[in-house]
């Protein structure tokens, strides 16, 4: 009896084994079958249906906070401080548009504070760098400054540590330093500040909860799904201001600037050396030296980052897009008085004669770029924007434009006229 019930079982377990063991092979001839029923017809697939069905379910997770809805959960979100990211990429003209933050005296701003990060950890990648910008970004939002020693080696910090600190109208001006007047408009001088006397970093904290609103200008962010947690704290609240460029002008101004760019084009380029697709770009074109090589392949990455930037934000829910702004640096610079307006409209910031002089002097000067790179300086805007025309050869215009077609297209940057066999 014991062995025709052993028998019993072990036919039932060969049995289920076999069953699993087919499982996979249906499912495969399922598939084989629906696409031959298919076959010869058209099938329009998704553009990109990873990155769409990832940015879906990147706002979708925490969409419903305690069982509400995002919408009204945005709505009762601590409005007593605005909190803003200008986030932008090398060479886009960023400078300019943080100093127009930095200009303004009911605002504290600060400029690219996580590049300590990118120094104390190199030669970390960008990739495995987001994740400490974020808790910087975090910190500093709450004028917790303390995180800076981290990157400091040292616990004792000062101004004079901040990165850029010779340029910030806080910190130049009353009652930090007597460099300056917080509320008179003009870029500050350099050798004036640098007399200032460094004051410890908790005085600078003190101050800065004073703004109703703060500003961070940074290129350190290489996408904004990184930023997506601080867009969701009901205490942050974060609004992005993104800086956008055509890829060819920006292209242009990194060759000219690609010695300073090396090294942060390296670190951007390792953060994709796994994907199969960007393995090539690690390898340096013969034909030109290493820098120009290195600085050329990391536009690409910069395109591909934009893209990703728009398919987020094209499917985040809409109190996502109340709290995000996109702007063009040509729109900027060719129409600086309505650019202005709409920037401090967003930021709810008004704006006086003084500043509006100051953007139109800015962007009426002479010259397309300075001498040093990062200096921020007044320059002829039309110059500015058509400068890569004349600088650029057929080759350089044309890969540009091949590999950041789609970011292109969606900017409104209509495709350079040459004939492309020249």
């Amino acid at each position: 009896m014991k062995r025709r019930l052993h028998k019993k079982y072990l036919v039932l377990i060969l049995a289920y084994s076999g069953l699993l063991l087919l499982i996979p092979y249906v499912l495969d001839y399922r598939d084989k079958a629906v696409q031959h029923a298919g076959h010869g017809l058209p099938q329009q697939q998704p553009r990109c249906p990873d990155l769409e069905n990832t940015v879906a379910l990147l706002w979708d997770n925490g969409y419903k906070v305690n069982g509400s809805d995002a919408t009204e959960y945005a709505a009762n979100r601590s409005q007593s401080r605005v909190h803003i990211y200008v986030h932008a990429t090398w060479r886009t003209g960023s400078s300019f548009l943080g100093e127009l933050f930095n200009q303004h005296p009911d605002v504290f701003y600060l400029y690219e504070p996580m590049w300590h990060i990118w120094q104390a950890l190199y030669p970390g990648d960008a990739g495995s760098l987001q994740g400490a910008v974020r808790d910087m970004m975090n910190a500093l939002y709450r004028c917790d400054f303390s995180v800076l020693k981290l990157y400091a080696g040292t616990q004792n910090i000062t101004t004079a540590f901040i990165f850029g600190w010779k340029m910030n109208k806080v910190i130049c001006s009353e009652p930090l330093c007597e460099a300056h007047k917080r509320r008179d408009v003009g870029l500050v001088k350099e050798d004036q500040c640098a007399k200032c006397q460094k004051r410890d970093i908790r005085e600078l904290e003190r101050e800065c909860k004073k703004y109703p609103v703060m500003v961070i200008k940074g290129v350190r962010v290489l996408d904004l799904s990184t930023l997506v947690p601080l867009m969701k704290d009901p205490v942050i609240n974060l609004q992005i201001i993104q800086l956008f460029r055509d890829p060819r002008a920006v292209h242009n101004s990194r060759l000219k600037s690609k010695q300073a760019l090396v090294k942060e084009s390296i670190q951007v380029l390792r953060s994709k050396k796994q994907a199969d697709k960007y393995k090539r770009l690690l390898v340096p074109n013969n034909r030109v030296n290493r820098a120009e090589s290195y600085v050329s392949s990391a536009m690409e990455l910069i395109c591909d980052n934009w893209f990703s930037d728009m398919m987020l934000v094209m499917n985040a829910p809409p109190w996502v897009r109340k709290n995000y702004l996109r702007i063009r640096y040509e729109d900027l610079v060719l129409h600086p008085m309505g650019e202005l307006q709409r920037l401090y409209r967003f930021a709810n910031l008004s704006t006086f004669p003084a500043l509006e002089r100051f953007a139109l002097n800015m962007t009426h000067g002479q010259g397309y770029s300075s001498d040093k790179p990062f200096l921020i300086s007044s320059r002829d805007a039309k110059e500015a924007i058509y400068a890569w025309r004349e600088r650029l050869n057929v080759e350089q215009i044309n890969q540009v434009e091949a590999y950041c077609s789609e970011v292109m297209r969606q900017l409104g940057y209509q495709k350079n006229n040459l004939d492309k066999a020249t």
